[in-house]
C-alpha cells in the first residue's frame, strides 16, 4: 500500500464497522470466529471466500436476520454510522439506510416487476410523488425492468430477477447495500452488467456496498478493498488491486498458478487441500 493510500484508508469515514464478532447457531455451532471488517462511506468492499466460509452469515449478522435461523452474535459488536445496531430490527436498519439483497434473488414470483419494486419503498415516509420519481430513477439504471414492468417476476429470467432484487433495494433510498452472491447462476455477460450497475450506483448515488462473492476475480475488479474469509475467520485483507496480484489469492481463489512456468491453471478443487500458511492465521 502506498503512503497516499494508507492516509486515505486511515482518514476515510466509515459507514460500517464489524468488531471481532462471533456467531453461534443453535447455541452450539460456532460459525464466525472473531470477524472484523469495515466499509468506508462511498466504498465497495468485497467479502470473499469459498462456499461455507461464512460470507452469508456475516451479512445476516449485520442486517440482524440471524434470529430467523436460530443464530446470534455472541461476542463483539456491529456499528453503522457509529451506532451499535444489534438491538435494531431489520426494518429499522432499512430506515437507517442499510438493506440486504439476499442470495438467490428472492423476488415475489406472484407480483409483477413493478409491484416488486414498490415493495422496496414500504418504509419510506416522503410521499408518493417522491417514490414515483425514485421508481423512474430505478428504471433508468435498469431499462430492462421498464420493458418487463408488467411481467410476473416468477416468469422472468434469472438476470432480470437479480436486477429486480437490486432495484427493489434501491427503492428504499439506501446508504449501504449488503449484496449476497450477485453473480450466482448468471451468464458472464449478465454478471458484468450487474457489476457495472453496482459501480454506477456507487459513483452516482453514493451507495456503499459490501459484496459477498465466490467470483473473486470480478469482485476484486470492482471493489476498492477486500477481505478473504475461510472457515469463519478473516485470513487476509487488503486493497483490491493488491489482492488480485497476490500469489496465494491467484492460486487458491483465481484458479491460477502451478504447473510449468506457472502457466497451468488450477481449479479451486485442485488446490483446496493446501496447507494453511501460518502467517494467514497470525
Amino acid at each position: 500500500m502506498s503512503v497516499a493510500e494508507q492516509i486515505e484508508a486511515e482518514t476515510a469515514e466509515t459507514i460500517l464497522e464489524v468488531n471481532n464478532i462471533e456467531v453461534i447457531y443453535n447455541h452450539v455451532i460456532l460459525v464466525l470466529k472473531g470477524v472484523s471488517l469495515s466499509v468506508p462511506k462511498g466504498g465497495i468492499v468485497a467479502l470473499l471466500g469459498a462456499n461455507g466460509a461464512g460470507k452469508t452469515t456475516t451479512l445476516k449478522a449485520i442486517s440482524n436476520l440471524l434470529q430467523a435461523e436460530r443464530g446470534e452474535v455472541t461476542k463483539g459488536n456491529i456499528k453503522i454510522n457509529g451506532e451499535e445496531i444489534q438491538s435494531l430490527s431489520p426494518n429499522e436498519l432499512v430506515r437507517r439506510g442499510c438493506i440486504q439483497v439476499m442470495e438467490g434473488r428472492h423476488c415475489f414470483g406472484h407480483l409483477t416487476i413493478e409491484e416488486n419494486l414498490m415493495t422496496g419503498a414500504f418504509t419510506r415516509k416522503d410521499g408518493s410523488a417522491a417514490i414515483k420519481r425514485h421508481l423512474e430513477l430505478v428504471y433508468e439504471y435498469f431499462p430492462r425492468l421498464r420493458e418487463r414492468r408488467t411481467a410476473l417476476a416468477g416468469y422472468t429470467s434469472g438476470g432480470e430477477q437479480q436486477m429486480c432484487a437490486l432495484g427493489r433495494a434501491l427503492m428504499s433510498k439506501p446508504k449501504m447495500i449488503l449484496l449476497d452472491e450477485p453473480s450466482m447462476g448468471l451468464a458472464p455477460q449478465l454478471v458484468q452488467e450487474i457489476f457495472e450497475i453496482v459501480k454506477d450506483l456507487n459513483v452516482k448515488e453514493s451507495v456503499s456496498f459490501l459484496l459477498a462473492e465466490q467470483n473473486t476475480n470480478i469482485a476484486l475488479k470492482y471493489a476498492n478493498y477486500g477481505y478473504i474469509l475461510e472457515s469463519g475467520r478473516v485470513v487476509m485483507d487488503g486493497i483490491a488491486s493488491e489482492l488480485r496480484e497476490n500469489e496465494d489469492i491467484k492460486e487458491f481463489y483465481l484458479g491460477a498458478g502451478g504447473g510449468k512456468d506457472g502457466k497451468e491453471r488450477k481449479s479451486f478443487r485442485d488446490v483446496k487441500h493446501y496447507k494453511r500458511r501460518k502467517r494467514w492465521l497470525a
